[in-house]
């Protein structure tokens, strides 16, 4: 068991969630029940899986979380394609968000590797 909130994956995803809540915020009314709330939603479990699976008591419920924070993450990264695709965010906020969560991304492959290899 150890403290989510001190895990720089954590803390990037938990910043991640706060830039997609700002910028959904734009998105046409008619998304509020669809795209708006799938992305939110998605965000919002790549940090919150990382604060399950770090209350588990084994490595293996640790790295069973971090794989669905992962499946999260890409999902998040198809939301933004068809967001940009859409034109309800620009280029810009597009790829800054990409290359957030591609951050996450690598970040949480790197994790998931480090806690398989503990016993």
């Amino acid at each position: 068991m150890q403290n989510y909130k001190e895990l720089k994956v954590w803390q990037k995803a938990h910043e991640f969630v706060l830039h997609v809540y700002v910028i959904s915020q734009s998105f046409p009314k008619t998304e509020i029940f669809a795209l708006t709330n799938q992305l939110r939603r998605a965000a919002v479990s790549i940090a919150a899986n990382i604060a399950e699976g770090c209350g588990k008591r084994s490595q293996k419920d640790l790295a069973h979380f971090l794989n669905i924070s992962l499946g999260s993450s890409n999902e998040c990264e198809y939301y933004l394609i068809l967001a940009k695709d859409l034109d309800y965010i620009d280029e810009k906020r597009y790829s800054e968000l990409t290359n957030t969560v591609n951050r996450i991304k690598a970040m949480l492959i790197n994790l998931l590797l480090k806690v398989r290899t503990e016993k």
